[in-house]
């Protein structure tokens, strides 16, 4: 019981610190999760957002089920979910009311500039991580490049990209004789 609580608040702390949606959360769920908690590694944790973004919901949702299933099984799995939820209910609840009053006042909109920027930096923060662990190799580089490139310049669903990817490392670090 005292895994499944740990779970539950540790979430509930990703998920009050979370501002601007999964891939915010990211640089938050690496400190937490993998540095302090070592619930997972940095390699599990891309493979959940991988895997959540292909999977239907929301990605930091998934993702938390994804960490607490593998921490203490399908209640683990719940007990991060409601967690990742719970504040993000509170604070919803409580905003509902009040933001339209005030999202016209200019100090208020400045703020949510001053957010938006903030989490653009975490993510970056989280990306530069987690890429130096990725694109171990020039395979690896050479897929990350162009996921890229067609991201910029298609509308190809992310899904697609995790699939493509998938059977890419499959086919050249193993058929190509690179075998990881």
């Amino acid at each position: 019981m005292k895994t499944l609580l740990n779970l539950f608040i540790t979430f509930a702390k990703v998920g009050v610190m979370t501002f601007g949606g999964g891939y915010a959360m990211l640089p938050i769920l690496q400190r937490e999760i993998v540095e302090k908690k070592k619930w997972a590694t940095d390699e599990e944790l891309m493979d959940y957002f991988a895997i959540g973004q292909c999977t239907p919901g929301i990605i930091a949702v998934n993702t938390a089920t994804f960490i607490g299933q593998k921490t203490k099984g399908i209640l683990g799995g719940i007990f991060a979910t409601l967690g990742l939820v719970f504040p993000s209910l509170i604070i919803i609840s409580l905003l509902a009311g009040v933001i339209e009053a005030f999202s016209h006042i200019v100090w208020v909109q400045h703020a949510f500039g001053g957010i938006r920027i903030c989490v653009c930096v975490l993510i970056l923060n989280a990306f530069l991580k987690l890429f130096k662990k990725s694109a171990s190799d020039i395979v690896t580089f050479i897929i990350f490049l162009a996921v890229v490139i067609l991201a910029f310049f298609t509308d190809i669903s992310p899904v697609i990209f995790v699939v493509i990817s998938a059977i890419l490392g499959i086919v050249i670090k193993n058929i190509g004789g690179k075998k990881a």
